[in-house]
């Protein structure tokens, strides 16, 4: 089987959907926009239809792809017919507000990303991606929560008890009542949800809890109006869009469904049961095997239908191209963002009850929807009752259903938020301090178990032991995955209400990093092993106080240490020679394999220790140039003569030596022409320093002279020695 014309041009413009084990990176995203954004005008848009139905057609494989590429041009297609940045708005403001819904921090979960939502929002699962960063939600690999325990921010929910106690019990309430519903205790969640409104009958969570309680006492149409009043009074709240959406679509008007859960996606494009949602509903539409199905078992069997064609390919495209939602035509053109501004309207709703025939001919998703599941009685009462409330409000009645209050009439009180501003007394700067350095929280991290300390804190700690600090539970995967991600809210609430101690913490941390940037005092050292100049020194890091100054140096940007060998009178030896970081490579458990270069020889001339390893002040070598040209010319016959020497050294090894001198230092460099141009002279020397097999402290010897022509004849000695050997 082939493909045509237009799914290939799909293809190849459209990146794959990124799997659970990762998410794309901005850029990434960035580039995604603007591919789809090209698909988004009719003619494209038409052209990806095709192309997903004849991807469907290959099989279930492509065909999934294809869908996803699909559900995203019509969310950009439905959200650039709004008009440019609208349903983009933030929700209602406040000091501790959930990055999801927009409501308030109940329960606060810090994500991996560093960005806070409320449990609510991450335990049933309403988003795949951060709304601010677009990164998984999920761990690597994860496809359910269950796979990672959601654990409350400590620090955050300690400030969120603090500050706003009456919130915080409102959502301990709506926790509650999540249980209920999830038992299926549907009746005493609903007698509990009109308690609590009888107490608060502006709490718009509370109407999303009872149109869930009426949903599964199947009482759709007083649902929807618990759901209208959410829509007028927060038109830009995604989940109450896909809550109706779900809500029509079990009650068998697809097409309406359809634009409910497109207009939550263009709210929030990463609403993941919304997507998953559109997805069934175009598979449905768009796979010919279900449309044939769904032409024969449908209700609308009338001689209209059966005496139509089927239809595939091209007719099939032109009708779903009909679906390019247009909010001023079908769903309304008011500033607020209410396309279906309550659901269907009366003609709509008697329209879609009543005449089948005339559902025959209408384009879109509605040919192909199954029978309403309303009986009869209830259609008769959805087509007396109005479902739109732009223009009324609602009160609760002593039996927990809603009555109309005329426009212009005031409820119990208004519609801001209580959670708007902090009491100053309230404010205390010891609620910010990490456990560890009993300092103010500077670029504060929070684990999975949600403890919250220092960065650079928690970095020493998982140094010594894979574990949290405070509660000792495993921290494994967490010190593997390496993703210290600052926790954006807590730093936005200490840079709000306390910058001054804030500004003073900055102080001091800058004048720590530039005591560890210095170069000549309190460089740290490395006691370990010889390194030379220009050579390689690979190093396996696993003690911690050696993680610590290797974390330093490269967060410093020197990217430098000392390198000495060990003494047993001083500690480390008074000669040594600096490395420069090229790469890390962290290993899952913390250890690290760092690759390092030789640079600038040195002699200590101060001791030290800082925070476990060696430091010392340091000056550094280099060697004495020959100004005679006497002098020079036999330096340079002394090198020319030793380079052959060492060369002819190396060539006589045997193949099994010389290939494990090459693989671990590479091959010995060239003779250079300009024998003092080095402040250490010939880098070839240093190279074959580092393969002889000599003694260390004959080494250290050679390193710490600053003349080439003594260095060359301690080298000439050597290879003397060993060139005797090789002939015997």
């Amino acid at each position: 089987a082939a493909s045509s014309p237009a799914a290939a041009a799909v293809g190849s413009e459209l990146p794959p959907e990124p799997g659970g084990s990762g998410g794309p990176s901005e850029g990434a995203d960035e580039e995604r926009e603007l591919l789809l954004a090209r698909l988004v005008p009719a003619s494209r848009l038409k052209e990806a239809v095709g192309a997903s139905l004849a991807s469907l057609c290959l099989g279930p494989l492509g065909g999934a792809q294809r869908l996803r590429t699909l559900v995203d041009c019509l969310v950009l297609n439905y959200r650039l017919r709004q008009g440019p940045g609208r349903g983009r708005e933030r929700g209602a403001e406040g000091p501790l507000r959930c990055c999801g819904c927009g409501r308030f921090l109940g329960e606060p979960v810090t994500v991996p990303c560093g960005h806070t939502y409320c449990r609510r929002c991450l335990r049933r699962e309403l988003r795949a991606r951060c709304r601010r960063c677009r990164d998984w939600l999920l761990p690597a690999g994860g496809t359910s929560t269950a796979a990672a325990p959601l654990r409350t921010s400590v620090v955050l929910n300690r400030l969120a008890e603090k500050w706003f106690p009456g919130e915080c019990e409102r959502a301990r309430a709506g926790t509650r009542l999540e249980e209920l519903l999830a038992q299926g205790r549907f009746r005493e969640a609903l007698g509990a949800v009109n308690q609590a409104l009888r107490a608060d009958s502006s709490d718009l969570l509370l109407r999303i809890y009872r149109a869930e309680s009426y949903i599964g006492l199947q009482e759709y149409k007083t649902a929807i109006e618990d759901l209208n009043f959410v829509i007028s009074k927060m038109p830009n709240w995604p989940e109450v869009y896909f809550r109706k959406g779900k809500v029509l679509q079990d009650s068998g008007f697809v097409g309406d469904a359809l634009q409910l859960f497109l207009q939550c996606l263009a709210l929030d494009e990463d609403f993941l049961p919304a997507k998953l949602e559109v997805e069934k509903i175009l598979c449905d539409v768009l796979s010919p095997e279900k449309l044939g199905e769904s032409l024969k078992e449908s209700a609308w069997n009338s001689p209209h239908i059966r005496n139509k064609p089927f239809m595939l390919g091209s007719e099939v495209t032109a009708s779903y191209c009909n679906l390019q939602l247009c909010p001023q035509q079908s769903l309304g053109g008011s500033d607020v963002l209410e396309p279906v501004s309550g659901g269907l309207n009366r003609a709509q709703s008697a329209h879609a009850l009543n005449s089948t025939k005339d559902l025959a001919k209408e384009d879109g998703l509605k040919r192909v929807s199954s029978e309403p599941l309303l009986s009869g009685q209830g259609k008769g009462a959805l087509l007396k009752r109005k479902l739109s409330f732009s223009e009324q409000d609602t009160v609760v009645c002593e039996d927990g259903r809603n009555k109309h209050k005329k426009q212009g009439e005031s409820t119990k009180r208004d519609m801001t938020l209580a959670f708007g501003t902090i009491p100053g007394d309230l404010i205390d700067a010891s609620d910010f301090e990490c456990s560890l350095c009993m300092r103010l929280f500077f670029e504060p991290v929070t684990t999975p178990c949600g403890h919250t300390f220092c960065k650079g804190c928690l970095e020493r700690c998982l140094d010594h032991a894979p574990q949290c600090p405070l509660c000792k539970e495993s921290l494994k995967e967490y010190l593997a995955s390496r993703k210290y991600s600052i926790t954006e809210l807590l730093e936005e609430l200490i840079m709000k209400y306390l910058s001054d101690e804030l500004f003073e913490r900055k102080r001091i941390h800058a004048e720590e990093t530039a005591e560890h940037s210095n170069l000549t005092k309190n460089v740290p050292m490395f006691v370990c092993t010889m390194a030379y100049p220009t050579v390689p020194c690979p190093l396996h890091v696993f003690e911690p106080r050696y993680r610590l100054m290797i974390r330093r140096s490269m967060e410093t940007g020197t990217k430098q240490f000392g390198m000495c060998i060990s003494d047993s009178q001083n500690g480390f030896a008074d000669y040594g020679c600096m490395l420069q970081i090229r790469n890390i490579h962290f290993l899952p458990d913390g250890r690290s394999v760092v690759d390092t270069v030789g640079g600038k020889r040195f002699r200590v001339l101060r001791r030290g220790m800082k925070d476990g390893y060696c430091t010392a002040d340091i000056e550094y070598l280099e060697d004495v140039k020959v100004a005679d040209e006497e002098e020079l010319k036999k330096l340079r016959e002394l090198h020319n003569f030793v380079y052959n020497q060492a060369c002819s050294w190396f060539q006589n090894l045997r193949n099994k030596f010389r290939t494990q001198i090459l693989q671990h230092f590479g091959p010995m460099p060239d003779r250079e022409e300009n024998i003092q141009a080095m402040p250490n002279g010939p880098a070839w020397c240093w190279w074959l320093l580092a393969v002889l097999p000599v003694d260390p402290r004959y080494q250290l010897s050679v390193l710490s002279m600053m003349s080439l022509k003594d260095r060359l004849i301690k080298i000439q000695h050597i290879l003397t020695y060993f060139s005797r050997d090789q002939s015997k």
